[in-house]
């Protein structure tokens, strides 16, 4: 005759048991790459706005952009002054590259700020969201109106355009 143990084997607790410990770790690393994705997609929204608001205040602040460009070049020319100084780049490859530099520099001061503030406005609401974030609203209050700015502009330039070129 067999005999039974009288007092029943205690459970083991669910935290102890092997998979309840793997399903926290994927549970916690799934949770961990969906707060990195949102915090990467919020900051560049941000960083996206701000752009858009850099060329806005270019706009409003024409004399801010001639200096940012003018700094760019001075920066580039020094580097270009260096090579020159080593002989690492000839003369003629010297004046070359200043003539590209100034080419660049004009270009850019020509640019309308209008464009780009618009695309990154833009570039904030259409590539970053979800999620909804501060940035994102801000830029999509602020799209349609440079929108407006930048159309004007052109039409003031007398530069023709139709509306589907701007989607």
């Amino acid at each position: 005759m067999k005999t039974e143990n009288p007092i029943p084997k205690p459970a083991t607790p669910l935290y102890k048991k092997g998979w309840f410990i793997n399903f926290l770790f994927v549970l916690a690393g799934v949770a961990g790459v969906y707060v990195l994705i949102y915090v990467d997609v919020v900051s560049r929204a941000k960083d996206a706005y701000l752009e858009g608001e850099k060329y806005l205040s270019w706009y409003q602040n024409p004399d801010l952009k001639t200096q940012y460009f003018q700094k760019q070049y001075n920066e580039e020319k020094a580097k270009l002054d260096g090579r020159l100084a080593k002989k690492e780049i000839s003369a003629e490859e010297y004046g070359e590259w200043l003539d590209s530099l100034k080419f660049d520099q004009e270009f850019s001061v020509a640019e309308s700020p209008l464009k780009y503030a618009y695309q990154w406005y833009k570039d904030a609401y259409e590539l970053f969201t979800p999620p909804e974030s501060k940035w994102v609203r801000m830029a999509r209050e602020k799209a349609p109106q440079v929108l407006i700015m930048w159309k004007q502009e052109l039409r003031d330039k007398k530069i023709p355009f139709e509306d589907y070129m701007f989607e």
